[in-house]
């Protein structure tokens, strides 16, 4: 019989991750679907030993790298999910449960959680969101987007109550690093739209602070949110930033 869920991942250099990330979704992903864009690290042997089927393809962008997972699973349902994310044993009953039955949805919004540098938010507009990962894989495809990619459901969606967990960043470096990748992919799109730099773009440092730490109550999440506000309004300034060329 041919897979009831395969779960889809994209993974670059992820062995601090995978291992707890594909043991969240053991008991539900009948198909595990790995695609690598060439790590250097042992991503791939710990996909391998962990019964994933594991392919390679090199990156160009997030939207069009996923939907080439999307491409290789056979399962009747798909799950995305990423390398830095867990699935809850309550949400694993949940989507059991739902891919089941017999007036399931088409699609499934998860709420995400967010653990970061080793502490769970709960304010700033990262202690919950919701996010669309789980469908019936013939109705589901990926935005063409080279950054900020999303799962689009042809038919009617709905929100489970369980949670997934998010697990952000073991340390500053490694977020900077994040940043750096992330907003080269975003200058580049808004480049292509014909954006400019602009002096007026350094109000999003201060706007973005005062957003997540007062209107969004990320004070309240201590020296983590303050940190995590910070990392915030720098990249909503970088991605802009990075449109500004010297002349020659």
């Amino acid at each position: 019989m041919p897979p009831h869920l395969s779960a889809v991942l994209i993974v670059h250099n992820e062995e601090a991750h995978l291992s707890a990330c594909l043991a969240s979704i053991r008991e539900i992903a009948d198909e595990i679907i790995v695609l690598d864009d060439g790590s250097t690290d042992a991503t791939v042997s710990i996909a391998k030993q962990s019964g994933a089927r594991v392919a390679m393809r090199p990156f160009d962008d997030f939207g069009r790298q996923k939907q080439a997972a999307l491409e290789m699973a056979t399962g009747a349902w798909i799950l995305s999910i990423d390398a830095d994310e867990r699935v809850t044993p309550a949400l694993a009953r949940e989507i059991a449960e739902v891919t089941r039955g017999a007036h399931a949805a088409d699609g499934y919004w998860l709420r995400r959680t967010m653990v970061y540098l080793g502490r769970r938010l709960r304010f700033g507009g990262a202690g919950s969101e919701w996010i669309l990962r789980l469908a019936r894989r013939e109705r589901a495809r990926f935005a063409p987007l080279p950054v900020h990619e999303h799962l689009i459901v042809d038919g009617r969606t709905e929100r489970l109550s369980g949670a997934l967990d998010h697990i952000k960043y073991r340390s500053l470096r490694e977020h900077v690093e994040t940043i750096n990748r992330y907003t080269e992919l975003a200058a580049g799109r808004k480049r292509d739209a014909g954006r400019h730099f602009a002096m007026t773009h350094v109000l999003r440092i201060p706007w973005e602070m005062f957003s997540r730490l007062i209107l969004r109550l990320g004070i309240l999440d201590g020296r983590a949110g303050v940190i995590h506000a910070a990392m915030a309004a720098f990249y909503a300034f970088v991605q802009y930033a990075k449109l500004w060329r010297e002349p020659e």
